[in-house]
């Protein structure tokens, strides 16, 4: 049995910050305001990242091991449960890698972030709109989604709409309950818009690899500012400037945060890899020979951090961090500070450091 413990600090709650105690075991059991509590330590949510690659050297595509090392890593950031994401890749690869998260799913990694299951990003992709995936994009396959779904479930996947005009494989998506997110695509507004109203739900690291706004065609980005319930932000101000940010902020009222992550995020400067691609990291990005972003070396602290920096309050930072990506899987344990949901918790400290993680009430070990 777990046992209760007492945390004191500033509490991000739905409804504001408290100054006070929480007590928890597995769960939360009560937070209770009290002035004379410390307020050097803010405790918040667990993060949630819904589109990670992979972090501290290790790629999801490279089997159980891999994605273990990668849910280490980002719980040491913070991040209580997270999506292992796929990218583009031959089918047999992917069947590995399906194969890969369901074993690192039966046997988790000890001080890691939940795996949740996958975050399907290709292959039924625009190939000219790849961005750094890999060049396998293929037209859409009901079996081979099928059986990776069967493999480990699939929470999300990416599609550009323009390569499923008769909707068959979003309708399978919307059927088997997987958010169908637009992205990768050349896809008009109004094929965008088509989508939505089929039941596509989001857009894929909004701005990033996908036709943008322009006043005669207002392209995926246009249909996302104007109609998006969801949409994923990479929160680096390297995929994403400050303006777009806060202009997809007004926009969007489920703009949540993710760091589509790579092995590279959290080792130093060299050689890794993104599937069969191979990437180099130098300072704050990491990019394919010829240029092209290849995903962030970002974690999900920052990202709350960077939202304070573009001046959202810490009750914002934790809804775009946590909250909605919890919202938006259907997940109702987590995501927030209140009594009753899972103790997945983050103590940062004064200076923006974390300084403990808590998954389900027991520390993550360094």
């Amino acid at each position: 049995m777990t046992e209760t413990h007492t945390l004191e600090g500033r509490i991000v709650t739905p409804g504001g910050v408290v100054r006070g105690r929480l007590q928890h075991d597995s769960r939360i059991l009560s937070i209770e305001p009290d002035a004379s509590a410390s307020e050097e330590r803010l405790i918040v949510p667990g993060f949630i990242d819904l589109h990670v690659h992979g972090g501290g050297g290790a790629d999801v595509m490279d089997g159980a091991d891999a994605v273990r090392t990668m849910a280490r890593f980002h719980a040491r950031q913070g991040t209580t449960s997270l999506l292992a994401t796929t990218v583009t890749a031959p089918a047999d690869e992917l069947r590995r890698a399906f194969a890969g998260i369901a074993a690192a799913r039966a046997e988790p990694a000890t001080n890691g972030a939940e795996v949740l299951g996958v975050h399907l990003e290709g292959p039924f992709l625009n190939p000219e709109a790849l961005g750094a995936q890999p060049p396998f994009a293929i037209a859409p396959d009901l079996d081979l989604v099928a059986g990776l779904h069967e493999a480990a479930p699939i929470r999300v996947a990416t599609m550009a709409p323009e390569i499923d005009p008769d909707g068959r494989l979003l309708a399978w998506l919307v059927g088997h309950g997987i958010r169908a997110q637009i992205g990768h695509t050349r896809c008009s507004y109004g094929e965008a818009a088509a989508a939505l109203d089929r039941g596509a739900v989001g857009f894929t690291h909004l701005y990033n690899a996908m036709t943008g706004l322009h006043h005669r065609a207002a392209g995926a980005v246009g249909c996302a500012l104007a109609r998006a319930r969801f949409a994923e932000l990479i929160l680096d101000f390297q995929h994403v400037e400050a303006g777009a940010a806060l202009a997809a902020l007004r926009s969007i009222p489920g703009l949540y945060a993710i760091t589509d992550a790579v092995a590279a995020c959290g080792m130093p400067d060299g050689a890794y890899h993104l599937g069969r691609h191979p990437i180099q990291k130098s300072g704050p990005t990491v990019r394919l020979a010829d240029g092209t972003l290849a995903g962030s070396v970002l974690t999900m602290d920052r990202a709350f951090a960077n939202f304070a920096a573009l001046g959202l309050d810490q009750v914002e930072g934790v809804r775009r961090t946590s909250s909605i990506a919890a919202d938006y899987l259907g997940l109702d344990d987590r995501g927030r500070l209140v009594p009753g949901r899972r103790a997945d918790l983050v103590l940062i400290d004064a200076r923006g450091a974390v300084t403990g993680v808590i998954r389900e009430g027991r520390p993550i070990g360094a």
